[in-house]
């Protein structure tokens, strides 16, 4: 017996009766009539020449070749429905972009650009990871990373996307005070894990032998942000991250050089495979908006 396609109705309107044990159950969850799923599965007994049910008062019941047939096309449907997923999966996943860089980064300069990439690309999906450590880009792994660095990392591409520098900034009380780099030497000062700190920048400012009074200490660059905007000292920002505190008017730049920074921001990936063409898309998002904004400057 040859299964056709007008077959596929009646099967699945058996299947849900078969797993209900019941009509009007099985008429629920397909949204028929109670009526409409009997008549399937009277017209697939009649097809095939026997009854796949025992009908009482109280409901139905699976004869014995009623369950074999139940229980192939249960199979059958778990099987193509694992399919689908499978394809709408592969199709959403064709869609989305991993991208791994800093916090500070992340929420501070990228956050408040990203409208723009949306709307020029409603579709994409961004996976965003921010850790401190570099991610491995294993097979499986992101497909972009965002670095502060020098620019050579092994087995990565590497498109330089803007530069950054260091400037001292405090909250408006604090700052009303300072007039000089030498009065910022006498504050409290917060300090972070960066390579360049307070050291590189007093020399910077022509003050040598400065005993830094290094209050608390933070290893992400928004917690010192935010810490110097509550008042507890004076810290020493990368530019790129501190407009959100600006914009707000709860940080200010204080007096004394701005000292560009010894790293620069990449945007990488790996050279050993091809990047994906919605990766793509981010990759030349991200260096078209660093070049604009470079460029109003």
């Amino acid at each position: 017996m040859t299964l056709r396609a007008d077959w596929l109705p009646a099967l699945a309107a058996f299947e849900a009766a078969a797993r209900h044990q019941n009509f009007a159950h099985a008429a629920e969850e397909l949204h028929l009539t109670a009526s409409a799923v009997s008549h399937h599965v009277r017209k697939l007994e009649e097809r095939l020449g026997m009854p796949l049910f025992q009908r009482h008062a109280r409901g139905v019941i699976l004869t014995a070749e009623g369950r074999r047939l139940a229980d192939a096309a249960g199979s059958a449907l778990s099987d193509v429905e694992g399919t689908l997923q499978a394809l709408r999966k592969g199709r959403d996943d064709d869609q989305r972009v991993r991208i791994t860089t800093l916090h500070s980064l992340a929420h501070t300069w990228l956050l408040p650009r990203l409208q723009d990439f949306t709307t020029r690309h409603p579709g994409v999906r961004l996976m965003i990871d921010t850790e401190v450590t570099l991610t491995r880009f294993d097979d499986g792994g992101p497909d972009l990373g965002i670095r502060h660095g020098p620019g050579h990392w092994p087995g990565l591409t590497a498109h330089h996307v803007m530069d950054d520098a260091l400037i001292p900034v405090a909250d408006p009380a604090t700052a009303a005070g300072v007039s000089c780099a030498a009065d910022i030497a006498k504050l409290t000062l917060i300090g972070d894990h960066a390579r360049q700190g307070w050291a590189d920048w007093f020399r910077a400012a022509g003050l040598h032998g400065v005993q830094l009074n290094l209050g608390h200490s933070f290893s992400d660059s928004t917690d010192a942000m935010e810490a110097a905007a509550r008042g507890l000292g004076v810290a020493l920002s990368r530019e790129k991250i501190v407009g959100p505190w600006f914009d707000s008017g709860r940080l200010r730049q204080l007096p004394g050089p701005v000292l560009p920074t010894r790293w620069r921001y990449h945007i990488v990936y790996p050279s050993h495979r091809p990047l994906r063409p919605v990766a793509r898309l981010f990759v030349d998002w991200l260096l078209e908006t660093s070049a604009g904004e470079r460029q109003r400057r």
